[in-house]
This record gives C-alpha cells, structure tokens and sequence, in this order.
C-alpha cells in the first residue's frame, strides 16, 4: 500500500472509532492479530478488547477528542501526532479510579501506528500522562517562579 492510503486508514482509525465513538468500524479497520505496545493496562489487546476500550473511555470522558496535527508515514507505519481533550466526566476503571472531578484535559501524544491488509497491525504510543494528572488535580503541579 502507498504512504497516503496508510494515512488515511490511521485518519479514518482515530476519527471513526476514537472520535465518532463507532465500535463497529474497528472490524473494518483493526488487524484481527492487532498487538498494542501501550503499556497502560487497560490498554485494549486486540479488536474485541479495543470496542470496551471505547465504552470504558467514553464513560469517563464522554466528549474525548484527538485533534491530528501531524501524520507522517514512511513504508508501513504512520506517526501521529495530535492532542487530545476531553472532560473527565466519570470513573475509568484500571487507571483512573477515582470520582470524576469535571476538569478538563489537554494532553499532547505521538502514536505510531504499522498498517498490514489495510487495516491497522500495531500500535505504540508516548502521551504526557503527568500534565493529564497535573490537570485533573492528582498531581500538584509545580508552581512558577516569578
């Protein structure tokens, strides 16, 4: 496949099942041996795993978004990079366990993402989860000298 249909399946993977919440686009668009290098552990296995990621994420922050910034592709893999906000609105069991606390978040993120058949393969991803607490209040953040 070329670089541009590569992008455009990791466009379509983020923007119908992540940001239009359509659990059932990952059947069309996740590789039934999907490996997910993510290591947070509520991080979805594969497609089955990945449609309850949805509904756990949905949960806590029903309005989730991921912005693209970036796509870069070279041979089978796409990097992204985008920002994601959302309102924490509820419990996101194995990682935030803790009442919602309605604040919003903007966390930056880069994933890469190896696409095989059409359909995406592999997943890795960086996240600035430590700005994401900060903002939610579980970390106090540090203050700025004046």
């Amino acid at each position: 496949m070329s670089t541009t249909a590569n992008k455009d399946i990791v466009r379509r993977f983020y923007e119908e099942v992540f940001n239009q919440r359509n659990v059932n686009a990952i059947d069309e668009l996740v590789h039934s041996e999907f490996t997910n290098h993510d290591p947070t552990p509520v991080a979805s296995r594969d497609p089955e795993s990945m449609k309850q990621f949805i509904h756990t994420i949905t949960q806590a922050f029903p309005d989730h978004h991921h912005a693209i910034e970036d796509l870069i592709a070279e041979g089978d893999k796409v990097v992204m990079r985008c920002t994601l906000t959302a309102t924490h609105q509820g419990r996101f069991p194995g990682f935030l366990e803790m009442p919602p606390t309605g604040k919003s978040i903007c966390q930056r993120q880069i994933h890469i993402l190896r696409v095989q058949d059409s359909k995406v393969a592999e997943h890795w991803v960086i996240r600035d989860d430590l700005t994401m607490m900060q903002q939610l209040g579980l970390i106090p953040q540090p203050e700025m000298a004046v």
